[in-house]
């Protein structure tokens, strides 16, 4: 039974019994909340159902929600307003880093001058090529070099293209290093420079995608990007394969980054912008 089933299935019982609080928590637990947080929410909706005298399920879901609202945080991404936005989207190999740049430029491919995008992993094998073929699909310039090319190059190459062609958004995807490689994830900072360098304050957008299904290591994941570079929001990946996603919140909670947005499928039109109180519904068992 999906956790969301399950809290669902304890908020509906017609009487809150001594160890109701601690299978919260441990349900949250099971949610990707983490302990931390999950036994906190828990504590602190024991305290205001005890101070509100609540005992109805549908209320102290209504409680459970506004607990949890506090710790999670939405972003709201609006490219291509009067000049060049850039999306730097980092992320671990494995997490649909690539296909959520794909996506991204589908869903924004209205902007005004249109999108373009860097393909900037220059180490992974055939990164290049498949971005190539999303861009070939979606009708969008790719700016691409040699594998093994500096990454640096790539991006500003394609800064360069996208003032060129008067493009509203960039889209750059970088290699998928792994964060436990400290002195990869370092190298991040030099794309970071010189998109820092090149592109107005406010219109730089890091973009740390993270695999929904992952659970706790998500968190790592996040801890070690935030390290190398400062993480604007998350994308939240394969958010449809699992019935958990509460990562998110743990995310927001320890690191302030928020949420822009989920994927919600496989294909290129499958992303959809975060919204918290959607996205605590279905966590706490409000919708099915």
């Amino acid at each position: 039974m999906k956790i969301t089933e399950r809290i669902r299935n304890l908020l509906g019982l017609a009487k809150v019994s001594e160890g109701f609080f601690d299978e919260l928590a441990d349900l949250l637990v099971e949610g990707d909340l983490g302990a931390t947080l999950a036994f906190a929410a828990a504590d602190e909706l024991k305290s205001r159902c005890r101070s509100k005298d609540l005992r109805d399920g549908g209320a102290i879901r209504a409680e459970l929600k506004a607990v949890l609202a506090a710790y999670g945080k939405e972003a709201t991404l609006y490219p291509g307003r009067d000049g060049l936005d850039v999306f730097l989207v980092l992320g671990v190999n494995g997490v649909g880093k690539t296909t959520t740049c794909a996506k991204l430029a589908r869903r924004y491919r209205s902007v005004p001058g249109g999108t373009i995008l860097a393909a900037c992993d220059t180490f992974r094998a055939a990164a290049t090529e498949q971005l190539k073929l999303h861009g070939e699909r979606l009708g969008v310039r790719v700016v691409s070099q040699g594998e093994g090319a500096d990454p640096g190059a790539v991006l500003y190459d394609a800064l360069d293209a996208a003032r060129s062609d008067g493009a509203g958004l960039l889209v750059a995807d970088t290699a998928g290093r792994m964060h436990t490689k400290q002195n990869l994830v370092r190298e991040l900072g030099k794309l970071d420079k010189i998109a820092l360098a090149r592109v107005p304050a406010g219109r730089l957008h890091k973009l740390l995608v993270v695999d929904a299904t992952t659970g706790q290591n998500a968190l790592r994941q996040a801890e070690s990007f935030a390290a190398a570079v400062s993480v604007d929001a998350l994308v939240l990946s394969k958010y449809d394969s699992t019935a958990k996603g509460g990562v998110a919140l743990a995310i927001a909670r320890e690191f302030g980054i928020p949420t822009a947005c989920v994927g919600t499928g496989e294909g290129l039109d499958d992303l959809a912008d975060f919204s918290l109180d959607f996205y605590l519904d279905e966590l706490t068992g409000s919708v099915a």
